[in-house]
């Protein structure tokens, strides 16, 4: 459906054509109406479907450019995303000059009190954040005529609900509510329930909320071969933008200082990094300056980022809901993606639960062997060859080029070109220490006493120092906003068992000249 059928003012019209919109999707064509015709509602739907125009847009429609205070706020779990939400209604707001702000935990507030005072009309913040403002009297909500409760499935994961009861107790009674979220377990329909009065529910259908474009694979390995077989992995798919999973800060740096010492472009983020140094980052990968991303859950939740081509689970999540927020970050905008789990011999019972909400079986992946690995290396030093001589400027150089032609073959002299564009992981050994194990997780599996595919073998211990009692400890708190109360409270998983996979066959790793085309 195009956006001109849905009602929308001539000025927003301008700005989506700006801003290269060209058709509403599902989430956008069933949601706008309604927003508009006022309604509360309910919108499944997960990070990348488009949900944050679905409501800006009807929100800037709404608003009185003559009334001078807050009309509309919009409630984030974190503070990444409450940035990509303002950005969002600015940009599309631009044309009507509706002003959005953004407050959050972590940044001045001093410079958001004295923001405040310009009256913007639309007011996006993080629970914590928002809550001081409203104790403070920076922050008056008797004037909101709509609120959008955002990711709400993260704010109850994150402990959020008390936050979001003690806001919602200043906003007046007649208002507008929508909720959005990627999953739709019975604690959000109690929320639901006690603050939205006959919502209309937009629901996106299970088998698109795991992407049909995203193909989904998982590796059996063993934590101390992980590392070395991801990172063959890379040099076999090549990914152009891919985001890395981590289960905690410390994994999330010993990976990057990993990937960083095998010469990979790379960096990381979680919520023990400063919040300049952490848009500094997401900046670079969004711009293409970095190839991977490494992140916890905490740290990516809500990040919209274009262009990811794979995602990597190096610790497969604990809450198969995180699963489904985690891999919705590729395979958008018709473009196919990658997502690849790596998962532990004793873990295969949370890779089934995932399975069972999502409704796709993973395929099993053989692991790249070290040949396919080199043969993916010399695919890309390749293509950067082929870049190179392409250039022009290099008239200056055929002189020198002739001399070195009479002194060494042209076989040694691109053998020579070769292995200086090719990295020798073995070179490097990188050192990952374990982390300990998930708890057991009870199937509701049938037949869950037979085995299917994956990897068992031993693998390479080169570049580690096995303990297999490990020190990795729990869920690292510093992942947690604690002094603005801009994240909080993981769900923890107290189910026991394991069992195993059907047996199938394993998909041999094909090699792709280019699997982002």
């Amino acid at each position: 459906m195009k956006f001109s059928e849905l009602n929308l003012d001539e000025q927003l019209l301008t700005a989506i054509e700006k801003a290269g919109f060209t058709e509403a999707t599902p989430i956008q064509e069933q949601t706008i109406p309604l927003v508009l015709g006022g309604d509360d509602v309910i919108g499944q739907a997960q990070t990348g479907t488009g949900k944050t125009a679905a409501f800006s847009l009807p929100i800037i429609q709404k608003v009185d450019m003559n009334e001078h205070h807050i009309q509309a706020l919009v409630i984030s779990p974190t503070r990444e995303l409450a940035v990509q939400t303002q950005e969002e209604v600015s940009r599309l707001g631009r044309g009507k000059h509706v002003r959005a702000l953004a407050v959050y935990g972590g940044a001045d507030i001093g410079r958001q009190i004295r923001n405040l005072k310009d009256s913007p009309q639309v007011l996006v913040g993080t629970p914590g954040r928002l809550l001081d403002h409203i104790n403070r009297r920076t922050v008056r909500l008797d004037h909101i005529n709509t609120i959008v409760l955002d990711e709400a499935d993260e704010m109850l994961d994150m402990g959020f609900v008390e936050d979001i009861e003690s806001i919602l107790s200043h906003v007046p009674n007649e208002h507008q509510t929508l909720l959005f979220s990627a999953t739709m377990p019975k604690a959000i329909m109690g929320i639901a329930e006690k603050f939205m009065q006959s919502p209309k529910i937009v629901k996106i259908k299970s088998k698109e909320l795991t992407a049909d474009l995203i193909d989904q694979y998982y590796i059996r390995s063993k934590e101390f071969e992980r590392f070395d077989i991801m990172t063959r992995l890379f040099d076999v798919q090549n990914p152009k933008l891919a985001l890395i999973f981590g289960r905690t800060k410390r994994r999330v740096d010993e990976l990057t200082k990993g990937l960083q010492a095998r010469g990979y472009k790379a960096e990381g983020i979680h919520g023990d990094l400063t919040q300049q140094k952490r848009m500094s980052v997401l900046r670079q990968f969004k711009n293409g300056e970095l190839q991977f991303l490494v992140a916890t859950d905490v740290a990516a939740r809500g990040l919209d980022i274009s262009g990811v081509t794979h995602v990597y689970n190096y610790d497969i999540p604990q809450d198969q809901d995180s699963y489904v927020h985690r891999i919705g970050r590729t395979g958008r905008a018709g473009a196919k993606g990658v997502a690849v789990t790596f998962v532990a011999p004793n873990e295969m019972s949370y890779l089934h639960a995932i399975e069972e909400l999502t409704r796709v079986r993973m395929t099993p992946l053989k692991p790249a062997t070290a040949k396919e690995a080199f043969h993916g290396q010399v695919q890309m030093a390749n293509q950067t060859i082929d870049e190179l001589v392409a250039k022009s400027g290099t008239e200056r150089f055929e002189g020198p080029a002739q001399e070195l032609l009479a002194k060494y073959s042209p076989e040694e002299l691109a053998a020579a070109l070769l292995k200086s564009l090719i990295k020798d992981a073995n070179e490097v050994p990188v050192h990952i220490a374990p982390e300990r194990p998930l708890p057991g997780r009870k199937s509701s599996r049938s037949n869950h006493g037979k085995s299917r595919g994956g990897y068992r073998g031993n693998g390479n211990r080169h570049g580690y120092s096995h303990d297999r009692h490990g020190n990795g400890g729990s869920r690292n708190r510093n992942d947690r906003d604690r002094n603005n109360r801009d994240s909080g409270r993981k769900r923890d998983s107290n189910r026991n068992s394991d069992s195993k996979r059907h047996s199938s066959n394993k998909r041999n790793f094909t090699i792709r000249k280019n699997p982002n085309a």
